[in-house]
């Protein structure tokens, strides 16, 4: 039976890791600028740490209670999942294609102030919303499964939310003139990760055995992995700071690293 506490600890990770597009809003809205720089070396932090866990971690446990086969067929399956909604949202309300504080406004194609903004602020925040439920369930499948493993991938999805948050916020705020309103659908944005791990735990842990939690850690890992691989070293690059991104990757693997091996 699960610890009440472990599932505690989980969910607030989750919750905190959701929330984290409120920093992003914070930043958009009170400053003229994106610091790329800055950025470029969290977004391939989150990267390196998610790449790392993915294989070296969460592959080998869903190999235990699924066998090869399985878990191959799993974690393509989480991939092809994620890409699917990806796919379904279209340019520039898909929180995959990161943009500059400074560069939404004209991206959107309208003026700054049109009420068109309001929309694409508020589709904007849907489709993160769609695509922060699965990444809810990863970082509550990572923190139950180990409260210190669950920090890391916890901090990592938390600094991939920070542009997403931009992408909300600044239309909002634009169109209405409110930074209360741009924050508060940030903020909700992000609450679709609890949500996720509400999902996770209602509905999945009645039925766990090893095979299940093998399933789930394979399709998580397929999750994380098209992330890294589709939105946060690209838009690292897209920032203009590559090589400070490949910076942060290795500096991302080497914490996993340290962490997994005095685990």
């Amino acid at each position: 039976m699960t610890d009440p506490a472990s599932v505690w600890v989980a969910f607030g990770l989750t919750l905190l890791a959701g929330l984290s597009t409120g920093i992003g809003s914070l930043a958009a809205l009170f400053t003229s600028r994106t610091n790329t720089r800055m950025l470029s070396v969290g977004l391939g932090f989150s990267a390196g740490v998610m790449i790392y866990v993915s294989f070296v971690e969460f592959l080998p446990l869903a190999q235990e209670g699924l066998g090869v086969w399985q878990t191959a067929a799993a974690f393509l399956g989480g991939m092809i999942a994620i890409a699917a909604i990806d796919r379904l949202v279209p340019f520039p309300q898909n929180p995959h294609e990161i943009r500059r504080v400074e560069e939404i406004c004209n991206q959107a194609g309208r003026g700054c102030g049109s009420a068109g903004l309001y929309r694409t602020g508020i589709v904007t925040a849907g489709a993160i919303a769609l695509h922060n439920m699965p990444e809810g369930m990863a970082t509550f499948s990572s923190a139950l499964l180990d409260p210190g493993l669950g920090v890391v991938i916890a901090a990592a999805i938390a600094i991939h939310n920070i542009p997403e948050g931009i992408a909300v916020s600044v239309p909002i705020y634009y169109a209405t003139g409110s930074r209360t309103q741009a924050i508060g659908y940030s903020l909700l944005s992000g609450l679709a990760e609890p949500v996720g791990a509400l999902i996770a735990f209602f509905i999945l842990s009645p039925y766990m055995d090893a095979a299940l939690s093998g399933a789930i850690f394979a399709v998580v890992a397929g999750i994380m992995v098209f992330v890294a691989l589709d939105e946060l070293l690209p838009a690292a690059r897209e920032y203009g700071e590559a090589h400070l991104s490949i910076y942060g990757l290795i500096a991302g693997m080497a914490l996993m690293a340290g962490i997994l091996a005095v685990m």
